[in-house]
Protein backbone atom coordinates (compact mmCIF):
# COMPACT_ATOMS: atom_id res chain seq x y z
CA UNK A 1 0.00 0.00 0.00
CA UNK A 2 1.25 3.48 -0.83
CA UNK A 3 2.11 5.66 2.14
CA UNK A 4 3.02 9.31 1.66
CA UNK A 5 5.42 10.79 4.18
CA UNK A 6 4.91 14.57 4.42
CA UNK A 7 7.72 16.41 6.19
CA UNK A 8 6.62 19.83 7.42
CA UNK A 9 3.25 20.78 8.92
CA UNK A 10 3.01 24.34 7.71
CA UNK A 11 0.13 25.15 5.39
CA UNK A 12 1.80 23.51 2.39
CA UNK A 13 2.29 20.26 4.30
CA UNK A 14 -1.17 20.38 5.84
CA UNK A 15 -2.82 21.03 2.46
CA UNK A 16 -0.90 18.12 0.95
CA UNK A 17 -1.70 15.75 3.80
CA UNK A 18 -5.41 16.67 3.91
CA UNK A 19 -5.75 16.32 0.13
CA UNK A 20 -4.32 12.80 0.29
CA UNK A 21 -5.93 11.58 3.50
CA UNK A 22 -9.40 12.56 2.33
CA UNK A 23 -8.81 10.48 -0.79
CA UNK A 24 -7.93 7.36 1.15
CA UNK A 25 -4.15 7.57 0.96
CA UNK A 26 -2.17 6.60 4.05
CA UNK A 27 -0.33 9.67 5.33
CA UNK A 28 2.39 10.24 7.91
CA UNK A 29 3.00 13.92 8.76
CA UNK A 30 6.17 15.01 10.55
CA UNK A 31 6.86 18.45 12.05
CA UNK A 32 10.08 19.73 13.63
CA UNK A 33 8.24 22.06 16.01
CA UNK A 34 5.83 21.15 18.76
CA UNK A 35 2.85 22.50 16.83
CA UNK A 36 1.57 22.77 13.27
CA UNK A 37 1.03 25.90 11.18
CA UNK A 38 4.58 27.11 10.60
CA UNK A 39 4.47 30.86 9.92
CA UNK A 40 0.67 30.82 10.09
CA UNK A 41 -0.31 29.88 13.60
CA UNK A 42 -1.98 30.96 16.84
CA UNK A 43 -0.61 30.71 20.35
CA UNK A 44 -1.36 31.83 23.90
CA UNK A 45 0.72 34.86 24.83
CA UNK A 46 1.59 35.06 28.52
CA UNK A 47 2.16 38.82 28.57
CA UNK A 48 -1.22 39.57 27.00
CA UNK A 49 -2.93 36.55 28.60
CA UNK A 50 -4.85 35.74 25.45
CA UNK A 51 -4.51 33.88 22.17
CA UNK A 52 -2.95 35.79 19.30
CA UNK A 53 -1.72 34.99 15.80
CA UNK A 54 1.96 35.20 14.93
CA UNK A 55 0.90 37.80 12.35
CA UNK A 56 -1.97 39.19 10.33
CA UNK A 57 -2.91 37.24 7.22
CA UNK A 58 -5.56 38.54 4.84
CA UNK A 59 -7.18 36.34 2.23
CA UNK A 60 -9.01 37.63 -0.82
CA UNK A 61 -12.02 36.10 -2.51
CA UNK A 62 -9.77 35.38 -5.52
CA UNK A 63 -7.73 32.92 -3.41
CA UNK A 64 -9.63 29.92 -4.74
CA UNK A 65 -7.18 27.25 -3.55
CA UNK A 66 -7.07 28.61 0.00
CA UNK A 67 -10.86 28.87 0.17
CA UNK A 68 -11.22 25.36 -1.25
CA UNK A 69 -8.83 24.09 1.45
CA UNK A 70 -10.99 25.73 4.09
CA UNK A 71 -14.05 24.01 2.60
CA UNK A 72 -12.19 20.69 2.68
CA UNK A 73 -11.38 20.99 6.38
CA UNK A 74 -14.85 22.30 7.24
CA UNK A 75 -13.71 25.79 8.25
CA UNK A 76 -14.95 28.09 5.47
CA UNK A 77 -17.46 29.71 7.82
CA UNK A 78 -14.67 30.81 10.18
CA UNK A 79 -13.71 33.63 7.80
CA UNK A 80 -15.42 37.00 7.97
CA UNK A 81 -15.49 39.87 5.51
CA UNK A 82 -17.77 42.37 3.79
CA UNK A 83 -20.32 41.43 1.15
CA UNK A 84 -18.59 43.83 -1.24
CA UNK A 85 -14.92 44.70 -1.68
CA UNK A 86 -13.98 47.56 0.64
CA UNK A 87 -10.60 48.56 2.09
CA UNK A 88 -10.73 51.29 4.78
CA UNK A 89 -7.58 53.43 5.19
CA UNK A 90 -6.29 56.04 7.59
CA UNK A 91 -3.44 58.48 6.93
CA UNK A 92 -1.45 58.91 10.14
CA UNK A 93 0.09 62.16 8.89
CA UNK A 94 -2.97 64.05 7.65
CA UNK A 95 -5.73 62.30 9.58
CA UNK A 96 -7.62 61.62 6.35
CA UNK A 97 -9.84 58.54 6.13
CA UNK A 98 -11.17 56.85 3.02
CA UNK A 99 -12.48 53.51 1.78
CA UNK A 100 -11.20 52.00 -1.45
CA UNK A 101 -14.25 50.42 -3.13
CA UNK A 102 -13.76 48.53 -6.40
CA UNK A 103 -17.00 47.79 -8.22
CA UNK A 104 -18.14 44.19 -8.65
CA UNK A 105 -17.74 43.84 -12.43
CA UNK A 106 -14.57 43.52 -14.50
CA UNK A 107 -14.95 46.96 -16.10
CA UNK A 108 -13.26 49.20 -13.48
CA UNK A 109 -15.58 52.18 -13.54
CA UNK A 110 -14.81 52.76 -9.85
CA UNK A 111 -11.52 54.49 -10.71
CA UNK A 112 -13.58 57.33 -12.22
CA UNK A 113 -15.45 57.90 -8.94
CA UNK A 114 -13.62 60.12 -6.46
CA UNK A 115 -15.68 58.60 -3.64
CA UNK A 116 -14.28 55.13 -4.37
CA UNK A 117 -10.60 55.83 -4.97
CA UNK A 118 -7.68 57.13 -2.92
CA UNK A 119 -8.07 60.90 -2.24
CA UNK A 120 -6.06 63.14 -4.53
CA UNK A 121 -5.58 60.45 -7.20
CA UNK A 122 -6.71 60.37 -10.82
CA UNK A 123 -7.91 57.50 -13.03
CA UNK A 124 -4.67 57.58 -15.04
CA UNK A 125 -2.68 56.54 -11.99
CA UNK A 126 -4.65 53.29 -11.75
CA UNK A 127 -4.50 52.62 -15.49
CA UNK A 128 -0.71 52.99 -15.24
CA UNK A 129 -0.80 49.57 -13.62
CA UNK A 130 -1.11 48.14 -17.13
CA UNK A 131 2.61 48.88 -17.52
CA UNK A 132 3.23 45.93 -15.21
CA UNK A 133 1.76 43.62 -17.85
CA UNK A 134 4.52 44.63 -20.26
CA UNK A 135 7.33 44.42 -17.72
CA UNK A 136 10.49 42.55 -18.57
CA UNK A 137 11.74 39.65 -16.49
CA UNK A 138 14.17 41.87 -14.59
CA UNK A 139 11.83 44.83 -14.05
CA UNK A 140 10.85 45.96 -10.58
CA UNK A 141 7.62 47.65 -9.53
CA UNK A 142 9.49 50.93 -9.12
CA UNK A 143 10.78 50.61 -12.69
CA UNK A 144 7.23 50.59 -14.03
CA UNK A 145 5.27 53.01 -11.84
CA UNK A 146 5.70 56.66 -10.91
CA UNK A 147 6.78 57.13 -7.29
CA UNK A 148 5.75 60.81 -7.53
CA UNK A 149 2.13 59.99 -8.31
CA UNK A 150 -0.16 60.36 -5.24
CA UNK A 151 -1.33 56.78 -5.88
CA UNK A 152 2.15 55.46 -5.12
CA UNK A 153 1.95 55.84 -1.34
CA UNK A 154 -1.79 55.23 -1.11
CA UNK A 155 -2.13 52.14 -3.29
CA UNK A 156 0.94 50.76 -5.07
CA UNK A 157 3.22 50.58 -2.03
CA UNK A 158 0.58 49.01 0.29
CA UNK A 159 -0.38 46.49 -2.41
CA UNK A 160 3.22 45.55 -3.19
CA UNK A 161 4.45 45.04 0.35
CA UNK A 162 1.25 43.25 1.43
CA UNK A 163 1.28 40.83 -1.50
CA UNK A 164 5.03 40.36 -2.05
CA UNK A 165 6.61 41.28 1.31
CA UNK A 166 9.24 43.09 -0.73
CA UNK A 167 9.83 46.82 -1.22
CA UNK A 168 8.68 48.17 -4.63
CA UNK A 169 12.21 49.21 -5.57
CA UNK A 170 13.21 45.52 -5.70
CA UNK A 171 9.92 43.60 -6.02
CA UNK A 172 9.16 41.77 -9.25
CA UNK A 173 6.87 43.77 -11.53
CA UNK A 174 5.67 40.59 -13.24
CA UNK A 175 4.63 39.01 -9.96
CA UNK A 176 2.72 42.11 -8.90
CA UNK A 177 0.97 42.09 -12.27
CA UNK A 178 -0.25 38.56 -11.57
CA UNK A 179 -1.67 39.76 -8.24
CA UNK A 180 -3.32 42.76 -9.89
CA UNK A 181 -4.72 40.67 -12.75
CA UNK A 182 -6.17 38.00 -10.46
CA UNK A 183 -7.75 40.44 -7.99
CA UNK A 184 -8.54 44.03 -8.99
CA UNK A 185 -8.34 43.04 -12.64
CA UNK A 186 -11.29 40.70 -12.16
CA UNK A 187 -13.40 43.23 -10.31
CA UNK A 188 -14.49 43.70 -6.72
CA UNK A 189 -16.02 40.22 -6.56
CA UNK A 190 -12.48 38.80 -6.73
CA UNK A 191 -10.89 41.05 -4.12
CA UNK A 192 -13.19 40.98 -1.13
CA UNK A 193 -10.89 40.93 1.95
CA UNK A 194 -11.38 38.07 4.39
CA UNK A 195 -9.81 37.44 7.78
CA UNK A 196 -9.98 34.57 10.26
CA UNK A 197 -12.71 35.42 12.75
CA UNK A 198 -11.10 33.70 15.74
CA UNK A 199 -7.51 33.41 14.55
CA UNK A 200 -5.30 31.46 12.17
CA UNK A 201 -5.14 28.31 14.29
CA UNK A 202 -8.92 27.84 14.64
CA UNK A 203 -9.41 28.50 10.91
CA UNK A 204 -6.47 26.98 9.07
CA UNK A 205 -4.63 24.60 11.37
CA UNK A 206 -6.77 22.96 14.06
CA UNK A 207 -9.55 21.78 11.69
CA UNK A 208 -6.93 20.31 9.34
CA UNK A 209 -5.33 18.31 12.15
CA UNK A 210 -8.78 17.09 13.20
CA UNK A 211 -9.53 15.94 9.65
CA UNK A 212 -6.20 14.13 9.44
CA UNK A 213 -6.75 12.28 12.70
CA UNK A 214 -10.28 11.35 11.65
CA UNK A 215 -8.81 9.84 8.48
CA UNK A 216 -6.27 7.81 10.47
CA UNK A 217 -3.20 9.81 9.46
CA UNK A 218 -0.13 9.73 11.69
CA UNK A 219 0.84 13.18 12.99
CA UNK A 220 4.18 13.43 14.77
CA UNK A 221 5.56 16.62 16.28
CA UNK A 222 9.13 17.37 17.42
CA UNK A 223 10.49 15.33 14.53
CA UNK A 224 13.19 17.32 12.72
CA UNK A 225 14.44 15.59 9.59
CA UNK A 226 18.24 15.48 9.76
CA UNK A 227 19.09 13.62 6.60
CA UNK A 228 17.58 11.81 3.63
CA UNK A 229 19.36 8.72 2.38
CA UNK A 230 19.04 8.02 -1.32
CA UNK A 231 19.32 4.79 -3.27
CA UNK A 232 19.65 5.43 -6.97
CA UNK A 233 16.81 7.69 -8.09
CA UNK A 234 14.74 7.20 -4.92
CA UNK A 235 14.61 8.57 -1.40
CA UNK A 236 15.13 5.46 0.73
CA UNK A 237 15.40 6.47 4.38
CA UNK A 238 14.48 9.40 6.62
CA UNK A 239 16.84 10.11 9.50
CA UNK A 240 15.23 12.03 12.36
CA UNK A 241 18.23 11.74 14.64
CA UNK A 242 16.68 9.61 17.38
CA UNK A 243 14.66 7.53 14.92
CA UNK A 244 14.68 6.50 11.28
CA UNK A 245 11.96 5.62 8.79
CA UNK A 246 12.65 3.33 5.85
CA UNK A 247 10.67 4.11 2.69
CA UNK A 248 9.19 1.08 0.97
CA UNK A 249 8.98 0.67 -2.80
CA UNK A 250 5.46 2.09 -2.86
CA UNK A 251 6.16 4.94 -0.41
CA UNK A 252 6.37 8.55 -1.45
CA UNK A 253 7.92 11.62 0.17
CA UNK A 254 6.80 15.26 0.10
CA UNK A 255 9.29 17.73 1.51
CA UNK A 256 7.32 20.77 2.74
CA UNK A 257 10.01 22.58 4.69
CA UNK A 258 11.49 26.10 4.34
CA UNK A 259 13.88 26.65 1.42
CA UNK A 260 17.03 26.76 3.56
CA UNK A 261 16.16 23.41 5.15
CA UNK A 262 15.28 21.87 1.77
CA UNK A 263 18.62 22.98 0.32
CA UNK A 264 20.44 21.30 3.21
CA UNK A 265 18.56 18.04 2.69
CA UNK A 266 18.65 17.80 -1.11
CA UNK A 267 22.00 17.77 -2.92
CA UNK A 268 22.26 20.43 -5.61
CA UNK A 269 18.88 22.06 -4.96
CA UNK A 270 18.77 25.69 -6.05
CA UNK A 271 16.22 27.54 -3.93
CA UNK A 272 15.56 31.15 -2.91
CA UNK A 273 18.10 32.00 -0.22
CA UNK A 274 17.40 35.68 0.46
CA UNK A 275 14.61 36.24 2.96
CA UNK A 276 12.48 39.19 4.03
CA UNK A 277 11.07 39.81 7.54
CA UNK A 278 7.65 40.81 8.82
CA UNK A 279 7.15 42.54 12.17
CA UNK A 280 3.87 42.33 14.05
CA UNK A 281 2.61 43.83 17.29
CA UNK A 282 -0.31 42.68 19.42
CA UNK A 283 -1.81 45.18 21.87
CA UNK A 284 -4.16 44.15 24.68
CA UNK A 285 -6.63 47.02 25.10
CA UNK A 286 -8.61 47.46 28.34
CA UNK A 287 -11.83 46.83 26.42
CA UNK A 288 -13.01 46.48 22.82
CA UNK A 289 -12.75 49.96 21.28
CA UNK A 290 -15.40 51.84 19.41
CA UNK A 291 -14.79 51.30 15.70
CA UNK A 292 -13.62 54.39 13.79
CA UNK A 293 -15.29 55.51 10.54
CA UNK A 294 -14.84 53.01 7.69
CA UNK A 295 -14.05 50.09 9.98
CA UNK A 296 -16.85 47.61 10.61
CA UNK A 297 -17.54 44.48 12.63
CA UNK A 298 -17.79 42.48 9.41
CA UNK A 299 -14.27 43.62 8.53
CA UNK A 300 -12.30 44.86 11.57
CA UNK A 301 -9.39 45.80 9.30
CA UNK A 302 -7.77 49.18 8.69
CA UNK A 303 -4.99 50.06 6.26
CA UNK A 304 -2.47 52.60 7.55
CA UNK A 305 -0.27 54.95 5.54
CA UNK A 306 2.18 57.62 6.61
CA UNK A 307 3.55 55.74 9.61
CA UNK A 308 5.23 52.52 10.66
CA UNK A 309 2.23 50.19 10.77
CA UNK A 310 0.61 49.08 7.51
CA UNK A 311 -2.43 47.05 8.57
CA UNK A 312 -4.41 47.03 11.79
CA UNK A 313 -6.76 44.17 12.71
CA UNK A 314 -9.10 44.18 15.69
CA UNK A 315 -10.33 41.05 17.44
CA UNK A 316 -12.26 42.11 20.49
CA UNK A 317 -9.85 43.93 22.79
CA UNK A 318 -6.72 42.91 20.87
CA UNK A 319 -5.35 45.23 18.19
CA UNK A 320 -2.72 43.71 15.88
CA UNK A 321 -0.46 45.70 13.56
CA UNK A 322 1.71 44.44 10.72
CA UNK A 323 4.76 45.80 8.94
CA UNK A 324 5.75 43.81 5.85
CA UNK A 325 9.08 44.20 4.05
CA UNK A 326 10.36 45.16 7.50
CA UNK A 327 14.13 44.94 6.99
CA UNK A 328 14.65 48.53 8.13
CA UNK A 329 13.02 47.99 11.55
CA UNK A 330 13.45 44.30 12.40
CA UNK A 331 16.63 44.94 14.42
CA UNK A 332 15.18 47.79 16.47
CA UNK A 333 14.52 47.02 20.16
CA UNK A 334 11.09 45.59 20.79
CA UNK A 335 10.41 48.24 23.43
CA UNK A 336 10.85 51.16 21.04
CA UNK A 337 8.77 49.44 18.39
CA UNK A 338 6.03 48.75 20.93
CA UNK A 339 5.82 52.42 21.89
CA UNK A 340 5.59 53.47 18.24
CA UNK A 341 2.98 50.85 17.43
CA UNK A 342 0.86 51.87 20.39
CA UNK A 343 1.02 55.56 19.49
CA UNK A 344 -0.18 54.79 15.95
CA UNK A 345 -2.91 52.47 17.19
CA UNK A 346 -4.20 55.02 19.69
CA UNK A 347 -4.27 57.68 16.97
CA UNK A 348 -6.02 55.48 14.41
CA UNK A 349 -8.65 54.27 16.87
CA UNK A 350 -9.11 57.59 18.67
CA UNK A 351 -7.90 56.25 22.04
CA UNK A 352 -6.18 57.97 24.95
CA UNK A 353 -2.45 57.23 24.45
CA UNK A 354 -1.74 57.10 28.19
CA UNK A 355 -1.07 54.74 29.78
CA UNK A 356 0.41 52.27 27.30
CA UNK A 357 -1.26 48.84 27.51
CA UNK A 358 0.62 45.51 27.26
CA UNK A 359 2.22 45.04 23.83
CA UNK A 360 3.85 41.96 22.31
CA UNK A 361 6.17 42.49 19.33
CA UNK A 362 6.70 39.44 17.12
CA UNK A 363 9.50 39.35 14.55
CA UNK A 364 9.39 36.80 11.74
CA UNK A 365 12.86 37.27 10.29
CA UNK A 366 12.34 34.69 7.55
CA UNK A 367 8.69 35.37 6.79
CA UNK A 368 9.04 34.89 3.01
CA UNK A 369 11.74 34.81 0.42
CA UNK A 370 12.61 38.12 -1.24
CA UNK A 371 10.30 38.22 -4.25
CA UNK A 372 12.74 39.92 -6.57
CA UNK A 373 13.25 39.07 -10.25
CA UNK A 374 16.48 37.24 -9.41
CA UNK A 375 14.94 35.21 -6.60
CA UNK A 376 11.97 34.13 -8.72
CA UNK A 377 14.39 32.38 -11.07
CA UNK A 378 15.54 30.23 -8.14
CA UNK A 379 12.08 28.85 -7.34
CA UNK A 380 12.24 25.11 -8.04
CA UNK A 381 9.35 23.08 -9.45
CA UNK A 382 7.53 20.52 -7.33
CA UNK A 383 9.06 17.67 -9.34
CA UNK A 384 12.58 16.67 -8.32
CA UNK A 385 15.31 14.40 -9.68
CA UNK A 386 14.07 11.58 -7.41
CA UNK A 387 11.13 9.50 -8.57
CA UNK A 388 9.36 9.30 -5.21
CA UNK A 389 10.05 12.80 -3.90
CA UNK A 390 8.24 16.11 -4.49
CA UNK A 391 8.63 19.59 -3.03
CA UNK A 392 5.96 21.80 -1.50
CA UNK A 393 6.07 25.27 -0.04
CA UNK A 394 5.10 28.83 -0.95
CA UNK A 395 8.70 29.29 -2.15
CA UNK A 396 8.40 26.66 -4.89
CA UNK A 397 7.43 27.64 -8.41
CA UNK A 398 3.68 27.98 -8.03
CA UNK A 399 3.59 31.13 -10.16
CA UNK A 400 2.00 32.96 -7.21
CA UNK A 401 3.53 35.13 -4.48
CA UNK A 402 4.65 33.46 -1.25
CA UNK A 403 1.24 33.57 0.41
CA UNK A 404 -1.31 31.20 1.92
CA UNK A 405 -2.72 30.70 -1.57
CA UNK A 406 0.69 29.67 -2.90
CA UNK A 407 1.32 27.31 0.02
CA UNK A 408 -1.98 25.49 -0.49
CA UNK A 409 -1.47 25.25 -4.25
CA UNK A 410 2.01 23.82 -3.75
CA UNK A 411 0.79 21.19 -1.29
CA UNK A 412 -1.92 20.00 -3.62
CA UNK A 413 0.44 19.97 -6.60
CA UNK A 414 2.91 17.80 -4.69
CA UNK A 415 0.12 15.46 -3.60
CA UNK A 416 -1.04 14.94 -7.18
CA UNK A 417 2.52 14.54 -8.39
CA UNK A 418 3.39 11.66 -6.05
CA UNK A 419 0.07 9.82 -6.27
CA UNK A 420 -1.79 11.04 -9.36
CA UNK A 421 -4.80 11.93 -7.17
Amino acid sequence: MTRVHVVGAGLAGLACAVHLARRGVAVALYEAAGQAGGRCRSYHDVRLDCRVDNGNHILLSANTAALSYLEEIGARDTLIGPAEAAFPFYDLRSGARWVLRPNAGRLPWWIFSSARRVPGTRPGGYLAGLRLARAGANATVADCLDAQDPLWAGFWVPLTVAALNTAPREASARLLWLVLRETFGRGGAACRPLIARDGLGPSLVDPALARLREAGAEVRFNRRLRRIEFAGNRAARLDFGDAAVALGEADRLVLAVPPVAAAELLPGLAAPDEMRPIVNAHIRLPEPPRLPPGMSAELPLLGLVGGLGQWLVLRGAVASLTVSAAAEIVDRPAESLAARFWAETAQALGLDPAPMPPVRVVKERRATFAQTPAALRRRPPARTAWDNLALAGDWTDTGYPATIESAVRSGRTAARLVTGL
